[in-house]
């Protein structure tokens, strides 16, 4: 018997291959690459417009927090609207919004507008991006652990495409990357829109509120905070890095083009290897401390290229190790229902992530270019003491457990409860895939 015909394939823990998934999960993958391909994308061009658009530094950062804290604001209403449309009519929707406002920004004439119009972006982002991690849990072969790394490894090559297709755009004028990103989220839309079954709406409506409630949750709470602290780290990096290293915007394209291998390569091989021999806390204690460390070596000599190069590409390590581990663990930590988790802990670490890249700018305005790095570094060591007072939740949580010590479900059975929240969207998934 096929491997399409396996009832038991959708549950499999670990047996099932990142290339052995129904062709709707591979039609959310490359949606997601190409969504994440947002994040980094500017990074090449961002010296580029400040030169050709007579702009400030910290004017320029305005392109990642306007997107992020959009972002962020509107995973608030996520789960409102995805439970009232159904999971397909949310992807297809935050796509199409994501489609407008890229071309949108390759037609803006100002910084000012091209920052309105990446606003819009994170709203089309935000509907998507909370959509698809439940889409691949609730269709992927391989448990709920395999459909993170699945999920991480679209985030990671993402990452990694967007500066070197930014920069071979960027190229050609800095109005390229919007355009070419435009254009390959009107193919992902398409292949959304033919190879996604559709997905009924579900039974029980999500409140507006849910989100923010859910952070009185102690578990959730402190993966979030510890996500916020950390996402100021990593964003200062992707963010305001590009500026003191100098480089051209090919440079620039293929030094984060190799830091993004590196998030793709720790999030799928290094972070699952690292949480079956120290467990989920010990790694990420260790990747946090090491990534503070790389932080505080550019603090010390920002202005020193080929050290800056070093110290961007090896943080690629550390961000996929905790990007993995960290989006894994937030989704056991709680009893909250899934979906309205990942909703809670997007908005806040999103907020971190978008606004350190603009206080970045700023600070190097009313001080020097070392203290931006040197404030990350602090922030992200402030993550590791945060997550330290969650230990034993994170213990818990690899053991099955709850805080209390009573046996919850253990990774492999998530997925069946995100399934349910989106309208049994991986059995409609399977059906679908077995019909072909």
């Amino acid at each position: 018997m096929s491997s399409d015909t396996q009832p038991s394939d959708t549950h499999t823990s670990g047996g099932a291959s990142l290339f052995n998934q129904p062709r709707a999960v591979y039609a959310v993958a490359f949606a997601c690459v190409i969504s994440f391909m947002g994040i980094g994308l500017v990074d090449p061009i961002l010296p580029a417009l400040k030169t050709q658009l007579d702009a400030t530094e910290s004017q320029v950062t305005l392109l990642f927090t306007s997107y992020l804290v959009v972002t962020a604001v509107a995973m608030l209403v996520t789960n409102w609207v995805s439970s009232r449309l159904g999971a397909k009519r949310t992807l297809l929707t935050g796509l199409v919004i994501i489609v407008i406002f890229a071309a949108l920004a390759g037609s803006a004439d100002s910084i000012s507008g091209i920052v309105a119009f990446r606003a819009g972006w994170g709203l089309g982002n935000a509907l998507f991006i909370a959509t698809s991690l439940a889409a691949i849990v609730s269709s992927a072969r391989g448990g709920f652990a395999g459909a993170i790394i699945l999920y991480e490894a679209a985030l990671g090559l993402g990452i990694a495409a967007g500066p070197l297709v930014g920069s071979v755009l960027g190229n050609i004028s800095w109005r390229g990357p919007f355009y070419g990103v435009s254009v390959l989220v009107a193919i992902a839309l398409v292949g959304t829109f033919f190879l996604l079954p559709a997905t009924p709406k579900p039974e029980q409506r999500t409140a507006l509120s849910a989100p923010l409630r859910a952070l009185t949750h102690r578990g959730l709470l402190t993966m979030s905070i510890t996500a916020l602290l950390y996402n100021w780290g990593f964003f200062t990096m992707l963010g305001y890095a590009p500026f003191p290293m100098g480089l051209s915007i090919t440079a620039l394209g293929w030094v984060f083009f190799c830091w993004g291998i590196l998030v793709a390569f720790f999030s799928v091989i290094g972070a699952p290897w690292l949480q079956r021999r120290f467990g989920t806390a010990r790694s990420l204690y260790g990747s946090l401390t090491l990534f503070a460390i790389d932080l505080g070596v550019m603090a010390v000599s920002p202005t020193n290229q080929t050290l800056m190069i070093g110290c961007v590409i090896s943080a690629g390590i550390f961000i996929g190790i905790n990007n993995t581990l960290m989006t894994q663990a937030v989704m056991i930590v709680s009893p909250i229902e899934r979906p309205v988790a990942s909703a809670a802990y997007g908005f806040v670490r999103f907020l971190g992530g978008g606004l350190a890249p603009f206080a970045a700018g700023k600070l190097v305005e009313h001080f020097t270019v070392h203290v931006p790095f040197a404030l990350a570094a602090v922030t992200v060591l402030l993550a590791v003491a945060v997550l330290a007072t969650g230990h034993r939740m994170l213990t818990n949580a690899d053991a099955g457990l709850t805080e209390d010590g009573h046996t919850v479900e253990k990774l492999d059975d998530v997925e069946g409860e995100i399934a349910d929240e989106f309208g049994g969207a991986s059995g409609a998934i399977d059906e679908a895939s077995r019909a072909r």
